[in-house]
């Protein structure tokens, strides 16, 4: 074949298939992310999650390690050594070929206790990580949502940009043919560089969230473009007087805390209980060797070299003034964990209070804005009207679009202060998980 017509051929094959890769790619990428597929998939991606994953199953093996105590731990070994006179121990115990050692808690106060304390630590860290569950979730949604807003606003400020530079336009058009002064010009440039502005801070905004949520979620920022029909609307608020304290009752921050005091109360117990007697299980088994001078010291026909030793170790530790302070040292941890429960829960209770009235508030300041944009668009309606009869100028209509497009912007971040607020509470109150469409752990 012709090398032309083979690098012709190759160059078909090699368009051909950059086409297929792209017709394959280009409807995965044009699709919008939900806002529960968000969350469910922050919820998988998020390093925060996968930090509270690892510190559950640490608490969870601490837990199976004070457990443990109470399984016989098996060592198997030798003592290997020569002997010069009397056969003297290694580490404790005898020079031997082969040396196994069992032993075990059969009764322990003071290990039960803190058994029962690893098991409320390790309830303490679900209910914190349960706290970090509604952290990432709060924080992909209001990315979500403060990304849905910015991209509900760049066409506007756009086509507002565009605007912005036709009336700059036609200003200096006036200017030149001396019918407005210098000044009308600068005023045009102020508008426009004001709209470009928006428009800069809009894009910023829009790829910093797009950042933010690929972090949480895991895929391409340029990928990220969300979905207005799926974000649920927001429940009414409901005026319940008992809501803050249902709230604290229920919430993980306050189980965290009587968890942790729960934990801090049996560790205390337990050291209190280490001055109790207790009793271990214990056995040995070993193989002497011959050249380590037993039968210098031993009757020959009493000497034998596979011995073992079962049985009991009793402990009576009724003196140990050290550890008695050091019990009464975790009596005073105890007693701080259990008066931060009661700051925690007044906490929580306070934070909805706030919550509440932050909501009630904004509500009434979206109002505002939306009466105030209303107004806004009204005049600018009535502008142009009086443009086209003659009984406006174009800095009128100018002046009247600026003000429009700010009232505009005022509106949307009411909004979404607004909803800012009610995402805070619906986690407050602890029904985030239902709002957001996820199972709640």
């Amino acid at each position: 074949m012709r090398p032309d017509l083979l690098w012709c051929r190759r160059g078909l094959v090699a368009a051909l298939i950059a086409t297929t890769s792209l017709l394959a790619v280009a409807p995965a990428s044009g699709q919008k992310l939900t806002l529960k597929r968000a969350v469910e998939l922050a919820l998988v991606h998020s390093t925060v999650m996968k930090q509270a994953a690892s510190d559950a199953q640490r608490a969870d093996f601490s837990f199976r390690e004070e457990r443990a105590h109470y399984i016989p731990q098996v060592t198997v070994g030798s003592g290997l050594g020569d002997s010069w006179g009397f056969p003297l121990s290694l580490e404790g115990s005898a020079p031997s070929l082969v040396n196994v050692t069992a032993q075990s808690a059969l009764y322990n106060p003071a290990l039960q206790d803190a058994i029962r304390a690893a098991r409320s630590e390790y309830q303490a860290v679900l209910y914190a990580n349960q706290d970090r569950r509604g952290q990432v979730i709060q924080d992909t949604v209001l990315a979500y949502l403060e990304l849905n807003k910015w991209e509900g606003m760049i066409d506007n400020l756009r086509q507002e940009h565009v605007e912005a530079q036709k009336t700059e336009e036609v200003a200096q058009q006036r200017i030149a043919a001396g019918i407005d002064s210098a000044q009308m010009g600068l005023q045009a440039r102020l508008a426009t560089a004001r709209s470009n502005l928006r428009v800069l801070q809009a894009e910023g905004a829009m790829q910093s969230l797009q950042t933010t949520l690929s972090q949480l979620t895991g895929l391409s920022a340029t990928s990220i473009q969300t979905d207005s029909s799926s974000i649920p609307a927001f429940p009414e608020i409901q005026q319940d007087p008992d809501a803050p304290a249902k709230a604290a009752d229920s919430n993980p921050s306050v189980m965290f805390a009587q968890e942790h005091a729960h934990s801090l109360q049996f560790q205390a117990r337990a050291e209190h209980r280490s001055l109790w007697p207790s009793i271990d299980f214990a056995t040995q088994y070993a193989v002497l060797a011959k050249y380590n001078n037993w039968e210098q010291f031993f009757l020959t026909n009493s000497f034998q070299r596979n011995n073992a030793s079962v049985g009991v170790v009793i402990r009576f530790p009724f003196f140990n003034y050290s550890q008695r302070n050091h019990a009464r040292a975790v009596d005073a941890d105890a007693a701080h964990a259990s008066a931060e429960v009661q700051a925690t829960k007044n906490q929580v209770s306070q934070q909805v209070l706030k919550v509440q009235s932050s909501v009630r508030q904004l509500s009434a300041a979206k109002e505002v804005s939306e009466l105030e944009y209303e107004l806004a668009q009204s005049n600018l309606n009535d502008v142009q009207i009086r443009l086209n009869s003659g009984g406006a100028t174009v800095h009128d209509e100018a002046n009247a679009r600026a003000d429009t497009s700010e009232k505009y912007s005022q509106l949307q971040d009411s909004d979404f202060e607004l909803e800012k607020a009610r995402v805070a509470l619906l986690r407050a109150t602890g029904d985030l998980d239902s709002w957001a469409g996820t199972k709640k752990q």
